[in-house]
């Protein structure tokens, strides 16, 4: 076993120890329940975490976690893609299921990692686990990310590839365009969305995984759990910082806080996924009913005990991973429904 894996088997087994009658992760919103065990042992590691706190030192710590976490979840293929833009070309990885749905759109899916790190691998496992459980073909973008390229780069790179894919539908035997993402992935994923509606573009549909959407205020959630958790708020100033430049001078800006931007006609339907012990949680529910407002349809899923950043946990954590398999059954009814009306 290479020891890249040691710390992931270990990881594994830990869960076991700590919850060996783990259920699976439930969708409650009025529930308070502690943390899982593991969790709260990842938790307490976390904090003993060692680096200088710089953006490349915290993409650096991030990748070699989801390395030596991953596993390569069973799907039905897995095709490795270049996506052209005006910038260059863009890494691109195509998943399709063992069993797909009749009628499914392909998902363009946008990773998280505060626009300073991630890529197609530290989420591969969370992309065959959304792509295998919903039936639906999806394909995630490697966007360009800060330092090296600040805003508005991300956001042009996820416009590009939206684009790419609806001109691609035919060659890549999709009906229908659907956008997702998680963290700042989600946040590229609504300002697409948002974008590709002004434009008379269809999107069957939209999934947010926990999306940050309003860096303008500060929610009760960035308090209560911005400190000590999966993302503080001292992280969240460092991935701003450095995405931005200019914190104060973009904050306001609808291709960063899309909370603040009128809602079009024919804004695609979506789901939004919460997690309990994140600070996002309220960004992510006051997003769900800015939408719902505006009479888009906007569905709400809410992991009580779990927290940011879980679907990066699918590997090690069953609970993490049952919360997975929950958000692709939802993602696909949800993508579904809408293709048919």
């Amino acid at each position: 076993m290479r020891a890249s894996r040691v710390r992931g088997v270990f990881l594994r087994g830990l869960d076991r120890l700590l919850d060996p009658g783990a259920q699976p992760a439930t969708a409650d919103v009025h529930a308070v329940d502690p943390l899982p065990p593991f969790l709260q042992v990842l938790r307490r590691l976390r904090r003993l975490g060692h680096h200088d706190g710089s953006a490349l030192a915290i993409r650096q710590c991030f990748h070699a976690d989801m390395a030596d976490f991953r596993v390569g979840f069973a799907i039905g293929s897995v095709q490795d893609l270049a996506i052209p833009t005006d910038h260059g070309m863009l890494a691109a990885r195509l998943y399709r299921p063992t069993s797909p749905a009749k009628g499914a759109p392909l998902t363009v899916y946008f990773h998280g990692g505060g626009f300073i790190m991630g890529d197609l691998d530290t989420h591969d496992d969370a992309c065959r686990l959304l792509c295998e459980g919903s039936g639906m073909p999806l394909l995630s973008v490697a966007y360009r990310l800060a330092p090296e390229a600040p805003f508005p780069a991300a956001v042009d790179d996820a416009m590009a590839s939206a684009r790419w894919a609806l001109t691609q539908l035919d060659a890549l035997g999709a009906p229908a365009l659907a956008l997702g993402g998680d963290s700042a992935g989600a946040n590229l994923a609504a300002v697409t969305a948002a974008r590709l509606a002004l434009e008379g573009q269809h999107v069957a549909a939209q999934l947010l995984i926990y999306p940050g959407t309003d860096l303008s205020q500060i929610r009760p959630s960035h308090t209560q759990f911005g400190e000590g958790y999966f993302l503080d708020r001292t992280e969240r100033e460092t991935f701003y910082g450095v995405y931005l430049r200019d914190v104060q001078a973009h904050a306001a800006d609808v291709r960063v806080s899309p909370m603040l931007a009128s809602v079009p006609p024919g804004m695609a339907p979506a789901l939004v996924v919460t997690a309990g012990y994140d600070m996002l949680k309220d960004e992510g529910d006051a997003y769900a009913r800015h939408l719902q407002r505006a009479s888009t349809p906007a569905q709400q899923l809410h992991f009580h005990r779990l927290g940011h950043a879980f679907i990066n946990l699918a590997s090690v954590h069953r609970e993490s991973r049952s919360g997975v398999e929950q958000v692709a059954r939802a993602w696909r009814a949800l993508a579904l429904r809408s293709q048919r009306n």
